[in-house]
């Protein structure tokens, strides 16, 4: 099996993350933001989906969240295109309409879509969840659901961070950005936990920073950045991927001189482990996800990083682990647990009355908590109190604390069942958490696991153990290692104990020794008749045998060596070394080696922390208590000797020393001290005669000795019995503190109730906080948008120096612009008056008010001409003011200043005139010019002769009116209302003169409408010829 797999596929995140997806051996239960019970509507899948060729990159954040997404995009590169898809889940109000889309559409040419149910996922896309709506992303396509958990308890970051880590695992992208709260936070650990890239915004460039704080206390992100910069560094990894090409390598083993080799040397020297018998393939990922992210192009120039910077090798042993765990992971396999294996090892605990169970890999020991929780349950119900004691270990030192305190969030929690967590939990507020909603473990349930970094593959195991829940830890180790580390759990348990394992992991090499209890669910019993193991066999030594790259140039078979001094060691260790205890300096017990059962015995009463001085029997207590004390005080080795210890009813010569321990835990702060318990063996010495007294030495000092030793021992009697009298008092005053201390549990309790009140109101109003901060961006960014617009249409108004006026349906001025003072009289405090409270400079106008409300009623424009006072004319119109929702509101009343065309109209109006009256004078035909109204604008001499009147009594008057001209009035009236009205000219029309004589012909008469370039009439020209009724001649 080779190491690396060749990266090949043109696939950018293939290229990066070593092609094949990591086998799913260890099936993760569902995080916090799984089990919010989603109703996810109907929608059928392709069966053929796959998974896209183009990276996701979801984007979280709450309040803050819009600056922190403009940064990003205002950084993202226009050219080339990204070739990523973006998913923006914010916290949104679930009644209000957002204004996301519209706002982020303005930093980026990418097309931005709201997200509806199935919709595909398409590269160089943005992509923003809905408002009311939690969201997944299902084999390549969006699934929206109706959120089901209260306002205020909702996580939708995580629900759709842990979907695509499920999903794309490896090729999933996570950013956490600005927001209160921890949302985010989970979801991000999962992307990380399956290989894929976080981001998370740098604190002091967050507006809010309670999402990206609560981020880095959960993970190691990849990148800790500001938004702008984001972007950027996404291009530089993506750069990189596809550049990048990784070699077939062969086996390790086959080549000594292999670099992979070189870089497990540097981690197991620097910090402890060894992770060269892992399984390669995971191995491999992780390794090469830490070079994408530094953008190193081969192996060689990632050990020269490592022996560079040495928080790398941190970096990459935080990479290395995989912690993933929560509360009663697979339900069905705790169930089975519950009922098929608690019972049972409760019947006969075997180690002197005492319940054993080690818990090795317990991460931040949600696994060990569950199986405490289970035994607690289970002595309930019995209503007996057992001595429980839960070894929970693991190499991470960091989830060892975590673990110790007890502290868990609000996801972390939310598979427990409503019951177990108001019984076994306590809400608390811890000042480093912020705004973070956290639990913590009651103190009865802590007091019986004790935690401690171990290596299970270097370190000797516990024994005598009835219970080894060790699941998903054999799927990351090799086949070999594997073989080593099933006989080692046999070795440490009892005959009958139980082997709990995951659901991808079985003893199958192992089955002279395990048979299975329940084979689905991997529940083991040790085989009675089975060999037990020698502590030798199955404990590797301190270092490998096997020949290593040495990091030193000149090292003369250092294997050999370390080989000897494990040896050494060993052998000391079982042989040599006696009883010793691991303890605090109040004697709270953390670690026990050897058989310590002739010293120590459980103390009667309530199950609590186990400490040595109450265990310790009699004549060993008191000593123990004064010499820890000393040991404590003075910081050095106390040893006391041939103590009086009594076991059984006979009493032991016990030596007793307490060792200060050197280095202790960096995640203890008090220091350690060792108690070494050894018994003294009894010698058979020859029985001594007294000596005699010598010849002439005084009787009398021998009577002497004498007195004074039975004054002594009277003495050394009355201090013991002071002593005790002292402990006594001071027990009672213990008894006293602690009734004091039940109270004030009781009293706590009635707080804690009132402060988990108080939290969810807290929880509510934050929820409505973040979600009225984003709608408050929204709307800042809306306003600014509204006063730009504004400023636009005033100038735009100013500019043009069209006069505006607008009013409401009750006629109400709301705003004018300047220019419109000139034409109606109106100040800054008209505002909100009746337009027909004002008064205007228009000459014969006075409609104004009832031509608005014509408008309003019919909706139906209205244009006309008016006239100011100061001579100038106006196109005037009047419009409704419709709204974008097509909603009339009043209505717009414009003045267009056409004074200049109205000049040149009356200018065009006037030439042809004038041209008319120069022609009058050369023709004798009688000719009439007439207004659009009849009246009579000019005439030459012949056609006011016709007319019968002077020019001066003619000028200006209707020709219908004219009594002197006579000619038929119904006939002269056809010719204008019937044969004009639909023709621009009239030829030939007879006009007949009233009493028509041969004398006096009638009146042949050719009309014409003079027209301008609009076709509008200008003036009407007739010309007459007087005809005899006998020849009937025309013009």
């Amino acid at each position: 099996m080779c190491f690396f797999t060749v990266l090949s596929e043109k696939t950018s995140m293939n290229k990066l993350l070593g092609g094949s997806r990591m086998p799913d051996m260890a099936k993760k239960n569902s995080s916090a933001a799984q089990n919010q019970q989603i109703q996810t509507q109907a929608i059928s899948f392709s069966p053929k989906a796959q998974e896209p060729v183009f990276p996701i990159v979801a984007m979280g954040a709450s309040a803050g969240g819009l600056a922190a997404f403009e940064a990003f995009f205002k950084g993202l590169p226009a050219e080339p295109k990204p070739n990523m898809a973006f998913v923006l889940v914010q916290h949104l109000a679930p009644d209000h309409q957002s204004l996301l889309k519209d706002l982020i559409q303005r930093y980026t040419p990418l097309p931005v879509f709201e997200i509806e149910q199935g919709m595909q996922v398409q590269s160089n896309s943005i992509y923003i969840i809905p408002p009311n709506r939690d969201l997944r992303y299902v084999a390549g396509q969006f699934v929206l659901a109706e959120p089901v958990l209260a306002r205020g308890k909702r996580l939708p970051i995580d629900l759709f961070f842990q979907s695509l880590a499920d999903e794309l695992t490896q090729h999933a992208i996570g950013i956490v950005l600005s927001g209160t709260g921890h949302d985010g936070s989970a979801g991000l650990q999962a992307i990380q936990r399956e290989g894929g890239l976080t981001l998370v915004q740098k604190p002091d460039t967050a507006e809010y920073d309670g999402m990206p704080r609560s981020a880095l206390e959960r993970i190691v992100p990849d990148f800790v950045l500001p938004p702008v910069e984001m972007a950027t560094q996404l291009g530089l990894f993506f750069e990189k991927s596809e550049d990048d090409s990784v070699v077939v390598s062969s086996p390790l083993s086959a080549d000594p001189g292999h670099v992979m080799q070189k870089i497990f040397n540097l981690l197991r020297i620097q910090l402890g482990h060894d992770f060269s018998q892992y399984k390669p393939n995971t191995i491999a990922r992780r390794v090469e996800r830490r070079m994408a992210v530094h953008h190193l192009q081969n192996f060689e120039q990632y050990l020269e990083f490592l022996q560079e910077h040495a928080a790398e090798l941190d970096a990459l042993f935080c990479e290395l682990l995989i912690g993933v765990t929560s509360f009663f992971r697979d339900p069905e396999a705790f169930a089975a647990l519950e009922q098929q294996v608690i019972p049972k090892i409760f019947e006969t605990p075997t180690f002197e009355g005492v319940l054993r169970i080690w818990v090795p890999a317990c991460s931040t020991g949600e696994e060990a908590y569950s199986l405490a929780i289970l035994c607690a349950e289970h002595q309930a119900f019995l209503k007996e109190n057992f001595n429980i004691q839960i070894f929970a270990t693991d190499i991470d030192s960091r989830a060892i604390a975590k673990a110790r305190s007890g502290h868990y969030s609000a996801e972390s929690v939310a598979n427990l069942s409503p019951e177990r967590l108001a019984r076994y939990f306590s809400r608390v507020s811890q000042e480093t958490e912020g705004e973070k909603v956290v639990y913590r473990v009651h103190k009865a349930i802590r007091d019986m696991l004790v935690f401690s970094e171990q290596d299970v593959i270097k370190d000797p195991p516990f024994s005598k153990l009835d219970l080894i829940s060790c699941r998903n830890l054999l799927i990351y180790l090799g086949g070999a290692l594997q073989k080593r580390v099933i006989p080692l759990f046999h070795y440490a348990l009892n005959a009958r104990g139980y082997l709990f394992l995951g659901t991808s992991e079985n003893v199958t090499d192992s089955e002279h020794l395990f048979k299975a209890v329940d084979r689905r669910h991997k529940i083991y019993q040790g085989i009675t008749g089975s060999q037990q193991s020698s502590l030798s066999a199955v404990m590797p030594p301190l270092f490998s045998v096997a020949p290593r790259v040495s990091l030193l140039k000149h090292s003369a078979h250092p294997s050999v060596k370390l080989s000897l001094r494990s040896l050494t060691e060993q052998s000391v260790l079982q042989m040599a070394v006696p009883a010793a205890v691991l303890v605090s300096k109040n004697g709270d017990i953390l670690y026990i080696h050897g058989r310590t059962g002739l010293f120590l015995e459980p103390a009667p009463g309530e199950i609590g922390v186990n400490n040595i001085v109450k265990m310790a029997r009699d004549g060993l207590q008191r000593e123990l208590s004064a010499a820890l004390h000393r040991a404590a005080l003075q910081h050095e080795t106390v040893v006391c000797r041939n103590l009086q210890v009594k076991t059984n009813g006979d009493y032991s010569a016990v030596n007793l020393s307490i060792y200060p321990v050197s280095e202790p835990l960096q995640d203890l702060k008090e220091p350690l001290f060792l108690v070494v318990l050894e018994a003294v063996p009894c010698l058979d010495l020859p029985e001594q005669k007294p000596l005699p007294v010598l010849a002439g030495e005084p009787a009398l000092l021998t009577a002497e000795a004498d007195l004074l030793v039975a004054s002594l021992r009277q003495e050394l009697r009355a201090k013991e019995e002071f002593l005790q009298t002292t402990n006594e008092e001071l027990e009672t005053t213990n008894e006293e503190l602690r009734a004091s201390n039940e109270e004030m549990q009781s009293v706590n309790e009635e707080l804690q109730s009132t402060n988990e009140e108080l939290e969810t109101a807290k929880e509510e109003l934050q929820s409505i906080n973040e979600e009225l901060a984003t709608i408050n961006a929204e709307l800042q960014a809306k306003v600014l948008d509204l006063s730009r617009a504004n400023n636009d249409m005033n100038n735009l108004l100013a500019g043009t120096e069209i006069a505006t006026i607008f009013v409401d349906h009750a006629l109400n001025i709301l705003r004018f612009t300047p220019t419109a003072t000139r034409i109606i009289n109106l100040i800054q405090a008209d505002i909100g008056r009746p337009v027909g409270d004002l008064v205007s400079n228009l000459v014969d106008y006075t409609d104004f008010s009832r031509d608005i409300q014509t408008v309003l009623d019919t909706l139906i424009p209205l244009e006309c001409e008016v006239q100011s006072q100061a001579g100038k004319w106006f196109m005037m119109r009047i419009l409704p003011y419709r709204t974008l929702e097509n909603v009339i509101e009043g209505a717009v009343i414009t003045f267009v200043d056409i004074s200049a065309a109205k000049k040149a109209q009356i200018a065009l109006q006037k030439f042809p005139l004038h041209l008319f009256s120069s022609l009058l004078l050369t023709t004798h035909e009688a000719l009439l010019a007439l207004d659009t109204h009849l009246n009579i604008l000019a005439a030459n001499a012949p056609a006011f002769t016709l007319l019968g009147d002077r020019p001066e009594s003619l000028l200006g008057k209707p020709l219908l009116e004219i009594k002197s001209f006579a000619c038929d009035p119904l006939a002269l009236r056809a010719l204008f209302e019937v044969q004009l009205a639909h023709a621009d000219f009239c030829e030939h029309y007879l006009l007949t003169l009233s009493g028509q004589t041969p004398e006096k012909p009638g009146l042949w008469v050719n009309a014409r409408k003079i027209l301008d370039h609009e076709n509008r009439c200008l003036f009407i020209l007739l010309a007459f010829k007087t005809s005899s009724l006998e020849t009937g001649g025309r013009l």
